[in-house]
């Protein structure tokens, strides 16, 4: 399973990239506006930083000016994958710019048959959000679920599922059990996945018997 890492803090990211569990990045405008810098910049600067996909979203709703849009995020590096949202025009731009060979990720998916419609219009990945269906009370890992099965169920389907909206390490262990491909991460998520109070104690016991010795390794 890939994990992307969900933000555009170009600090974050290297401070991840450097733990070698960053195989690609999620983006939104939401977290574009929160560095204050200009959208392209940001967007080559992280594909200078890690080499997998580097998800940039289009801004326009209509399908002529996300294709135009997509072309040019296209343009900015080659690992930049182009995102438009799961609705109509977004499905006409995703199957137009991956017939020019560009990787698409569907966005905003959150039922079944819209993860089945972007399969069909040819998405490189698809983005189901669990954490925003946990919050209105449904069960955003049994759409995971679905989608994992359905998927399953016909190989002429290449895309790749790209569990996003995650908000916990739960969401992250119950994705590797029904083996997605791709969990994108918020940084202080990632983080989560490695803390634990025994490890800690653990550690703690370790120092603490060591320094007692008086030696040193170096």
């Amino acid at each position: 399973m890939k994990f992307f890492v969900d933000t555009a803090d170009v600090g974050k990211i290297k401070d991840l990239a450097e733990t070698g569990m960053v195989d690609g990045v999620t983006t939104n405008p939401s977290l574009v506006a929160k560095t204050g810098r200009d959208f392209s910049e940001v967007i080559a600067e992280i594909c200078s930083i890690v080499s997998g996909p580097v998800s940039a979203e289009v801004a326009a709703t209509d399908a002529p000016t996300m294709i135009a849009e997509g072309r040019k995020l296209h343009n900015i590096a080659e690992n930049v994958t182009v995102k438009v949202p799961l609705t109509v025009d977004g499905l006409k731009a995703c199957r137009t710019l991956s017939d020019e060979g560009t990787m698409v990720n569907v966005t905003l998916c959150f039922s079944s048959a819209q993860a089945i419609l972007a399969a069909k219009a040819g998405a490189t990945f698809v983005s189901p959000f669990v954490g925003r269906l946990d919050d209105i009370g449904s069960n955003g890992m049994e759409l995971i679920r679905d989608i994992c099965e359905i998927y399953a169920n016909h190989t002429a389907f290449k895309t790749e599922i790209l569990v996003a909206s995650v908000r916990h390490p739960m969401h992250v262990v119950e994705s590797a059990r029904l083996g997605v491909d791709v969990v994108t991460i918020p940084p202080s998520a990632i983080r989560q996945l490695y803390n634990h109070p025994l490890t800690d104690k653990g550690l703690d016991a370790f120092l603490k018997d060591w320094a007692g010795t008086g030696q040193s390794i170096l």
